[in-house]
């Protein structure tokens, strides 16, 4: 990874990395494109830390920020240590799946806090990018900040109402309540067998497969799992009725991704 720290800011030079590919594909609710050129620059923030970052080419401004936050914070988050150039040769074996790729490469999985994504995919269901984006925003307003989920003890569907959440309220006050007492853990269930995981994950009320899907690949990095909505089935029943080749399981979550991305952007 080859960067340069200067003038406080860090400017790195990658590649198999696009800033609207990654942020504006459906995995994460607290970024913003701060302009409309087509040299993107956003605000975000991986849990509390804020950030803006710039891009022109293969080149990243990530804007003051110091390098010891960059290495321990950000290349990981936004997964700079990962080798995607390998990763996309060896999913474009399938020819749909390279379509998909050449649409959006520079797609990378954001490494994003486990609370935070399960919280953000429960209130993704039934829901769209900008509902989900705006209950999320009111959230970090009222606490200032995403809260921990010790914060919110003892919070019911009613307290939440500022949200506007819908009957998902319900759920993330069973979500707190089954955490703060420790019938889920989520350290512990980022180490298990997947299919143990998506069991305990799915304790939670509102928790089904592709939510526990969803909260295990974004938040807990559990790149074998293969979240199913709408977009995703209908990719399946078009392209794949017998499901994925076997060779796309080691990455199904980012393979996932490309086509989640592809169909939704290209359905018509």
């Amino acid at each position: 990874m080859e960067y340069l720290y200067k003038n406080s800011s860090i400017i790195l030079k990658a590649s198999d990395f696009d800033l609207d590919d990654t942020l504006n594909c459906g995995q994460a609710f607290r970024w913003e494109r701060e302009n409309n050129n087509a040299e993107p620059v956003y605000f975000g923030f991986m849990k509390n830390t804020p950030l803006t970052i710039s891009q022109k080419s293969d080149s990243f401004i990530f804007h003051d920020t110091s390098e010891e936050d960059f290495i321990k914070i950000w290349a990981e988050y936004f997964d700079l240590y990962t080798d995607y150039g390998e990763i996309k040769s060896r999913l474009s074996e399938d020819e749909t799946l390279a379509k998909a790729i050449s649409y959006a490469d520079g797609i990378r999985i954001l490494k994003q806090d486990k609370w935070e994504a399960l919280c953000s995919f429960i209130f993704s269901q039934n829901n769209n990018i900008p509902r989900i984006k705006g209950i999320i925003k009111r959230l970090c307003e009222y606490h200032n900040g995403f809260p921990c989920y010790s914060a919110l003890s003892g919070i019911t569907a009613d307290d939440l109402s500022y949200l506007r959440a819908g009957f998902r309220a319900k759920y993330i006050a069973d979500c707190v309540d089954k955490l703060v007492g420790g019938a889920v853990d989520l350290d512990e269930i980022s180490k298990m067998p997947i299919d143990d995981a998506r069991l305990q994950l799915r304790l939670i009320k509102g928790v089904g497969a592709k939510v526990a899907d969803c909260a295990l690949l974004f938040g807990m990095y559990r790149l074998e799992c293969f979240p199913e909505d709408v977009w995703v089935k209908k990719v399946k029943a078009k392209y794949y009725p017998n499901g994925l080749p076997d060779f796309t399981e080691k990455y199904a979550g980012i393979a996932q991704q490309y086509l989640f991305h592809y169909e939704r952007n290209n359905f018509r």
